[in-house]
């Protein structure tokens, strides 16, 4: 049995999204080194502030100031910090109750060891040393000996050049292990193959293979080569511009379509090119373009064929 292919994968994007104004006025504040909450109709303070009461869906409002210290209510040790956290030293997620507040903030706390850290320990914020309006504007708290106190002030919540949006990076690190039937799915196309298996129940050949016929429930195992010309079922135009097809060079508007290979029972998804994208047709015959080194067709080209009839590829929409 040839070997099980893996490889790390990442899905990574960057989310927008702006801000309300109680939202807009907490992350001005860190940048000001201020840290402000909210007051419910009941007199509690919210830190971090958000815009309606939680227990009653209230809309709040009335921003309150609060101190820069407070008491860590709980925690855990993180030994082995990972890629983008706050610190690259060991260090412990903690909730925090700032001074003046009724709700913990969730932050790091700057400590040598986990012996160093006791749930009820006195803790103060340290500013990182540039901030942009963000809860990084925090670095860490770090250990402090001072009474509590638990004073607020009002705040208008008005500053100069206030923050009126955020982009939070999304990313998700992950090992991607296909399985036998996908990973000699992947080295065929390596060999410029396409191979797909035969459900013994069904008689129907899977592109890509599953391992398994989704319509009888039984395992696949037998191996047909399809292809590798194949027929346009239905298709879309691009017409936005991603990161992945900008840093391979694809200019929009491109076409992307379903393409049922010669001998498959499914559809695939492929790049459609040397063909204007207003002339792509459902019934296009196509064959696949490989560029040198690589284990997947770079996109697929008309073969010159008349085009298939409808009859022919109608059940693979």
């Amino acid at each position: 049995m040839p070997d099980v292919l893996s490889a790390p994968l990442v899905v990574e994007f960057p989310f927008t999204r702006s801000l309300g104004p109680v939202q807009s006025a907490f992350l001005t504040g860190l940048r000001e080194r201020t840290v402000l909450g909210v007051r419910t109709g009941d007199g509690r303070v919210l830190v971090p502030p958000v815009e309606y009461d939680p227990v009653t869906a209230e809309e709040l409002r009335e921003l309150t100031e609060v101190a820069t210290t407070g008491t860590v209510t709980t925690w855990a040790w993180n030994p082995a910090p990972r890629r983008d956290q706050p610190l690259a030293t060991p260090f412990a997620w903690v909730l925090v109750r700032l001074d003046g507040a009724d709700t913990a903030l969730l932050h790091v706390l700057d400590a040598p060891g986990p012996e160093a850290v006791n749930t009820g320990m006195r803790v103060r914020i340290r500013w990182a040393p540039q901030r942009t309006g963000a809860i990084t504007d925090i670095a860490c708290f770090e250990p402090y000996e001072s009474e509590a106190t638990a004073e607020s002030t009002p705040h208008s919540g008005e500053f100069a050049d206030p923050v009126t949006g955020i982009v939070t990076p999304a990313r998700l690190d992950y090992t991607y292990t296909p399985g036998r039937a996908q990973s000699a799915y992947l080295n065929a196309l390596a060999e410029q193959r396409t191979v797909g298996e035969r459900c013994p129940s069904c008689r129907k050949v899977y592109v890509p293979p599953r391992g398994a016929c989704p319509t009888c429930g039984v395992a696949t195992a037998e191996q047909v080569e399809v292809g590798p010309r194949g027929t346009v079922t239905t298709y879309c135009i691009v017409n936005i511009k991603a990161a992945h097809t900008a840093n391979l060079g694809i200019e929009v508007p491109y076409v992307y379509a379903h393409i049922a290979l010669d001998g498959a029972d499914l559809a695939l998804h492929g790049r459609i090119g040397g063909i204007p994208y207003d002339q792509v047709r459902m019934g296009l015959r196509v064959e696949p373009v490989w560029t040198e080194g690589a284990r997947h067709p770079d996109h697929y080209r008309p073969t010159g064929e008349p085009d298939a009839d409808y009859d022919a590829y109608k059940e693979l929409l």
